[in-house]
């Protein structure tokens, strides 16, 4: 963070030869500091910042003006900072360490600093994934489509739990897993020989959550329970139940589909695919933000004059 700050007063310098009145030498320059028998002129002042961090600097400024001029929503931005403020501010707190020494340590003169670099830091991150989903392919969204949007389903499970502690043998916990699932094939086979399952439900399942409801869970989605239920239930049609128990992390399941919907069309998924893909792609790759903002400059036509700032940037981005 006191590097940003760093960076953000450089920006200041950067432009100080159009900004206020100052001395002038004979030549045209312009002194922005001086002590007996030295003068600095702008164009000193610029030479050495630009050598350093002007890169850096110059970046940061233009992808601020990006920033503000793509995202538009202030409110959203001051949210986030707000939320974010309040985290790191009680991090501070329920250590014991001041929050306000750690701001002055950091180069903060006030909070309404930091909030405005972290609401900047949203805007930059919103702009990273606006061009990211004007990226996506038609491929990607229709395979997305296709493999992960499902209408919702409503089953009835019986679940039965290895009766094991966690630190016993493997020995044990073999037995145990063994036991259970016995007892999920059991179970289908007084389902097979005409038993209710609601009756099924009471008599057996370890499911506290469900049971006094005959293990009834309703309008599920893919990302709302483990992924071998989901899979078992969407394979079922409704009124049927499951020929073989079906593992999850929780022990065997028998379930038995009661009704499911449509599943809803492209056009209506279409957002919701958009910024699942991009979350996923932000996810995955730890580089995608910086490698973004090289692509969304070139789309505004950057271009650097000064050849060492420039030279700077190219190397950086290779």
């Amino acid at each position: 963070m006191k590097k940003k700050l760093l960076i953000m007063s450089l920006c200041g310098l950067l432009i100080v030869t159009g900004c206020g009145t100052r001395v002038k030498l004979k030549n045209g320059k312009k002194v922005v500091a001086s002590v007996k028998g030295y003068k600095v002129t702008a164009e000193d002042l610029y030479e050495k910042l630009s050598s350093k961090n002007g890169e850096t600097a110059l970046i940061s400024m233009i992808d601020e003006y990006i920033a503000n001029k793509e995202v538009k929503d202030n409110n959203s931005a001051s949210e986030y900072a707000d939320s974010q403020l309040t985290q790191i501010k009680s991090q501070y707190e329920n250590s014991g360490s001041s929050f306000k020494d750690a701001l002055a340590n950091a180069g903060y003169s006030s909070e309404k600093q930091l909030k405005n670099e972290l609401a900047l830091e949203y805007k930059k991150n919103e702009v990273v994934k606006k061009y990211l989903r004007s990226e996506l392919s038609d491929k990607e969204i229709k395979d997305y489509y296709d493999n992960n949007i499902f209408g919702t389903i409503t089953a009835r499970h019986i679940l039965i739990k290895p009766n094991v502690d966690d630190n016993a043998s493997e020995e044990k916990k073999k037995a145990a897993e063994e036991k259970a699932l016995n007892k999920a094939k059991k179970i289908i086979k007084e389902l097979d020989n005409g038993a209710k399952f609601t009756d099924l439900v009471k008599k057996y399942s370890d499911d506290k959550g469900s049971k006094n409801d005959g293990g009834l869970i309703s309008n599920f989605t893919k990302d709302s329970v483990v992924s071998e239920f989901f899979e078992a239930s969407n394979e079922l049609k409704n009124g049927e139940y499951t020929k073989t128990p079906v593992k999850s992390e929780y022990g065997y399941h028998v379930i038995l589909k009661v009704s499911s919907t449509k599943k809803p069309s492209l056009k209506s998924s279409l957002d919701d695919i958009k910024d699942n893909l991009v979350e996923s792609k932000m996810k995955e790759d730890s580089t995608i933000s910086t490698s973004t903002w090289v692509k969304v400059r070139k789309k505004y036509k950057l271009s650097i004059a000064d050849d060492k700032i420039n030279s700077e940037y190219k190397k950086s981005n290779k």
